[in-house]
């Protein structure tokens, strides 16, 4: 019993630490989407390197089988013209091998081409698949640039969002309308002093300078008269006439 419960304590533990790992790990990649993208390529990558081994060896088989074939069929050709040689000598026993030999020779030559058949359907599995790879990693190359550009774009304008967000210029309209307020405050209060001021007495200091003012226009006025006006001449003594 107690055997049994260290067990399921060691599992439960390991079970935990398995998901906090995966957690951290779905984290990270939330964060960082570039290595995720190069992950999967990363993995593709290799996986086309396998298949392309295993194309490699699926063409070499294909390669020795047609050469076995050929060289089967050749065997066969040769056998066939012993053969016929052994019977026109009437070698009965030398034609009998010979007839094992072609037999065996037809089998090898069955057998070459059912495995070349199925190696080459193999084959174009193969490079179907190899093409399908290679298609997928450049798919996931090109997707990484468009999804990676999409999502610096999208960052920009959360940035950009977040930031007239952040922007608050309530602060700055209420310290104006404060500016504006103290400017009105103290326009009035020159007004208050205007208005409580000796009003009778401005009036009568104004009325003197004006009165001032007006002699001064008028004597600038008599005394332009006096230079530009001829002055009267003096009127002639009469003649005395004395008769002789």
């Amino acid at each position: 019993m107690s055997t049994h419960r260290e067990g399921g304590l060691f599992r439960r533990i390991r079970n935990l630490i398995h998901g906090l790992f995966t957690t951290w790990v779905q984290d990270r990649e939330s964060e960082s989407p570039r290595a995720v993208y190069e992950r999967a390529i990363a993995e593709r990558t290799r996986q086309y390197g396998e298949l392309k081994r295993a194309v490699g060896g699926v063409l070499y088989m294909r390669a020795k089988l047609g050469g076995e074939i050929r060289e089967r069929r050749v065997e066969i050709a040769r056998t066939q013209n012993d053969l016929c040689r052994a019977v026109k000598r009437e070698d009965d026993e030398v034609a009998l091998s010979l007839i094992s030999h072609k037999d065996a020779c037809m089998e090898d030559l069955s057998r070459a081409e059912r495995e070349l058949e199925e190696v080459c359907a193999e084959c174009e599995t193969a490079k179907s698949n190899l093409i399908k790879f290679r298609s997928e990693i450049r798919t996931l190359e090109r997707e990484k640039l468009r999804m990676l550009a999409t999502l610096a774009n999208a960052r920009a304008r959360r940035r950009f969002q977040d930031a007239l967000q952040g922007l608050s210029v309530e602060g700055e309209m209420r310290a104006l309308e404060s500016v504006r307020e103290q400017i009105a405050r103290l326009k009035a209060e020159g007004n208050v002093e205007q208005e409580l001021g000796d009003g009778g007495l401005q009036s009568r200091i104004r009325a003197i300078r004006e009165e001032a003012r007006n002699e001064a226009a008028l004597r600038e006025l008599a005394e332009l008269k006096r230079r530009f006006r001829p002055q009267s001449l003096p009127a002639p003594e009469p003649t005395v006439v004395v008769a002789r």
